[in-house]
């Protein structure tokens, strides 16, 4: 198919394509994503609600504008009367879900019952849900002693970034976002280093930049404390939480600097410890050697495993996720389960 007759692509197109096959033919519904890495995660979803009557094709909107700045636009592009059930949208949330309709973006993910997003803030996010972490340690290092508790770390991360992720919502609510964009508050909840024995420190230091950077705000907006109050309210309401803040903020920063380093010190220290075990526990140097050199070939690659890692299923916004697609295409082969709110 032509770049050109793609860009113009309908779901009334492809339905039309549809009956021209085989009655016995199963129905092909396209979904667009947003850029290669979302292809898999888009496949994980929908492959669960294909049957004997229907197949998903998960794809990029053309071979040019997937490389173009704005990865959204290229699918958000197709949106409109162009959507239907036979040809659908998958995009990341970003903050156009805790949004909620004060944008034009927002508007077209949130009205469009053929857009479906991630409500956790990308892909990103959902491959560094907590409870999977241990896992992912476990595929790089092949060690399962839990020497890290990644999900109190991220709590207290997240309850310590709470306060001025609210503020980054306001500031996009109320197109504030010029005198507090984004980049502002990635910079301020950047851990700025990471040790497996000073987290408490380490924490400490984040809240102290989140409070002098909140009471900065508060001082330079005094009558925006009803609004920053109402949006602490309306974001709850839609699921975040102070303990899950994590899952909402930009996923490449907490994809490369929180997570990803974070990951990268306990599988070091998961690493040493196998080492020494190997050590002690060999009989001569060459046994020694021998069994170094395998383990070392064993090893994986952080971000990579943290890449494929699926241990998402069993987030709320996975879930939900699930819910909405089930709403549209009937029931899937696996469980369902309760999500988050789709307002």
């Amino acid at each position: 198919m032509s770049i050109r007759l793609r860009e113009n692509i309908s779901s009334a197109y492809v339905a039309a394509a549809n009956r021209l096959t085989s009655r016995r033919a199963r129905r092909r519904i396209v979904a667009y994503v947003e850029s290669y890495d979302d292809i898999l995660f888009w496949r994980s979803v929908l492959g669960r609600f294909e049957d004997s009557t229907r197949y998903f094709e998960v794809m990029l909107p053309s071979k040019t504008t997937h490389l173009e700045r704005g990865k959204k636009a290229a699918v958000m592009s197709l949106v409109g009367g162009r959507m239907g059930s036979d040809m659908i949208a998958c995009v990341d949330a970003d903050y156009d879900y805790l949004v909620q309709g004060r944008t034009a973006a927002s508007r077209a993910i949130l009205d469009n019952p053929y857009v479906f997003h991630t409500y956790a803030y990308s892909i990103e996010n959902m491959q560094c849900y907590a409870p999977s972490l241990h896992d992912v340690c476990v595929a790089v290092t092949l060690n399962d002693h839990a020497v890290f508790d990644f999900e109190a770390y991220l709590r207290d991360y997240s309850e310590a970034v709470f306060p001025l992720f609210v503020w980054s919502v306001w500031a996009y609510r109320c197109s504030r976002y010029r005198d507090f964009p984004l980049a502002d508050f990635l910079r301020t909840v950047e851990p700025g280093g990471f040790s497996v024995e000073g987290v408490a420190d380490d924490l400490a230091r984040l809240r102290h930049k989140v409070g002098k950077k909140a009471a900065f705000l508060a001082r330079l907006y005094p009558k925006a404390r009803e609004e920053w109050e109402s949006t602490r309210d309306d974001i709850l309401r839609l699921g975040v939480t102070p303990a899950t803040t994590y899952l909402f903020i930009q996923g490449h920063h907490l994809f490369d600097k929180v997570v990803t380093p974070m990951l990268k010190k306990v599988c070091n220290a998961l690493v040493r410890e196998r080492e020494i075990e190997i050590a002690r526990q060999s009989k001569h140097s060459v046994q020694r050697r021998n069994e170094l050199s395998c383990y070392s070939g064993s090893l994986g690659d952080v971000a990579f495993m943290l890449k494929k890692n699926n241990g998402y299923i069993d987030s709320p916004a996975y879930r939900h996720i699930v819910a909405d697609i089930t709403r549209m295409f009937g029931r899937d082969g696996h469980n369902g389960g309760e999500g988050m709110v789709r307002t």
